[in-house]
């Protein structure tokens, strides 16, 4: 295939574009835009070169001069989305806030771009905004001492707590808009045969644990009280 490297190859060593010939028609933030909009629109499994080259106005097999494979253009997709992440000109001196506000931030990114989740991984971490984001991250804890290791385990953490939650989250919003009735109809169902295990007597602990508190769940509190405990973890 055209493009296409011999040995492992990260894209972002791979020049944009030769040092002579014309002009490349398309810049990396063309074809990642293009991608994204399919994803957004249609979701993850309908993107494709085919789709993103007809996106742009191209042929399938001249997009492969730009992105040699699948898994270079999600990284060029990440690192698009990662962009768009409003980084103060400086941390604010309190850590646990600042990794707060990262968190949410990324939270309500993915919500954005509900396919982010899926290629959240290490694979994917070296791009020019990510990069970024992780110094960013880093300076938000210069005044945490503990060693390199540890604020890189720290980091992760919380970037793991944020995926896997908000991951939860969007499947959650993507079932119940696939169902024939309303979400309403579909928790009072579900609300009314869990009553009738626990009126059985069977689950004394899960009956106790409903009378002291009924819901419904704060999910903004759970949000942060996650996170909260993932930061006490690190407090010297």
């Amino acid at each position: 295939m055209a493009g296409r490297p011999p040995l492992p190859e990260v894209i972002w060593a791979r020049p944009e574009r030769a040092g002579r010939g014309p002009k490349p028609a398309f810049s990396r933030a063309d074809i990642a835009a293009a991608a994204v909009r399919i994803a957004d629109a249609e979701g993850l499994d309908a993107v494709s070169m085919r789709k993103v080259a007809a996106e742009l106005g191209c042929g399938t097999m001249s997009l492969y001069n730009y992105v040699p494979r699948k898994e270079d253009l999600y990284e060029l997709m990440l690192d698009a989305v990662s962009g768009g992440c409003d980084l103060p000109e400086k941390p604010s001196g309190d850590w646990r806030a600042d990794m707060m506000a990262l968190a949410r931030q990324a939270r309500a990114m993915m919500h954005r771009h509900t396919w982010v989740p899926r290629l959240m991984s290490p694979v994917y971490g070296f791009s020019p905004n990510v990069l970024r984001y992780m110094e960013y991250s880093l300076s938000c804890l210069d005044g945490l001492d503990v060693r390199f290791g540890e604020k890189m385990e720290l980091i992760a953490m919380v970037n793991g707590v944020v995926t896997t939650y908000t991951a939860n989250e969007i499947a959650t919003a993507e079932r119940s808009r696939s169902l024939p009735w309303t979400e309403e109809q579909e928790h009072t169902a579900r609300t009314n045969y869990l009553i009738s295990q626990i009126m059985t007597g069977k689950y004394p602990r899960l009956a106790a644990g409903f009378a002291e508190d009924s819901g419904p769940i704060d999910l903004e509190g759970v949000f942060d009280r996650a996170l909260g405990r993932v930061l006490d973890s690190f407090e010297p």
